[in-house]
């Protein structure tokens, strides 16, 4: 049940809590003109458990880093359990080292690496059906960073499909990449990042996955423009933004 609390005429501070998210605003400022949404850890609990899903490696890196940044601040128990379904070779190297660098600040974190063939993930659908429903054993989330539905590759569509049919009572949040596909669409879901943390997550991911650098796509460039472009629809202070993609939020 929520709650509703008053201080003085001057100020009116609202929040509703549920098991995964309060929201709260300061009426008095004049930058504030949206209600701002933080996570609470479950009654009784002091750990806040994030789980992270990416069909390669770098996907959740350039989806999702800085909102993992920001949450590793601003949380003290942070428990990671994060989830590659695709690499090997020196991409598998790679996807460790980012994942073992980003979350450094955890509490605990978990990091699964698997090796489903790049690009087929449609025609395994059996096998990563099975491996969703072990994962739903091992780890309970409170919120989940999952592919973008609509995104027009077909091993991230397989894995937003995967996570919405496998995680049933969770806060999903899906996150976008950039690619020649042009799939991008409108996000309702934006979390602001300071000016360092924007930048902070460019380095990260440009020098943890040079295999990547021959694409024409990955660059610099590229990555601050979506930082950008989410800060100036998410009307970000410092206007750099990761926009997410919400379709079932509860209070």
């Amino acid at each position: 049940m929520g709650s509703l609390e008053k201080s003085s005429p001057r100020r009116v501070l609202s929040t509703v809590t549920a098991t995964s998210i309060s929201v709260s605003v300061d009426s008095c400022s004049p930058h504030v003109t949206m209600l701002h949404l933080n996570f609470a850890t479950p009654p009784g609990a002091s750990t806040l458990r994030v789980l992270c899903l990416g069909a390669h490696a770098d996907d959740i890196e350039i989806g999702c880093a800085g909102t993992l940044l920001r949450l590793l601040q601003s949380y003290p128990d942070v428990e990671v359990y994060w989830v590659v379904c695709s690499a090997a070779g020196p991409r598998r190297t790679e996807a460790i080292a980012s994942a073992q660098a980003l979350t450094r600040q955890a509490a605990r974190t978990t990091i699964v690496v698997k090796r489903f063939r790049d690009g087929y993930f449609p025609y395994a659908g059996a096998q990563l059906k099975d491996y969703f429903e072990r994962l739903k054993q091992e780890f309970s989330p409170d919120v989940i960073f999952t592919h973008y539905r609509d995104d027009l590759h077909q091993d991230h569509q397989q894995i937003a499909a995967l996570t919405w049919n496998t995680f049933r009572q969770h806060l999903i949040l899906e996150y976008e990449i950039p690619k020649y596909d042009g799939d991008l669409g409108t996000p309702n879901f934006f979390v602001h990042l300071e000016k360092s943390v924007a930048e902070r997550k460019v380095r990260h991911v440009l020098s943890h996955f040079e295999t990547q650098h021959s694409k024409r796509w990955f660059t610099q460039d590229v990555f601050y423009s979506m930082l950008k472009i989410r800060g100036m629809e998410g009307n970000a202070p410092d206007l750099y933004a990761e926009g997410f993609y919400c379709r079932k939020l509860f209070f």
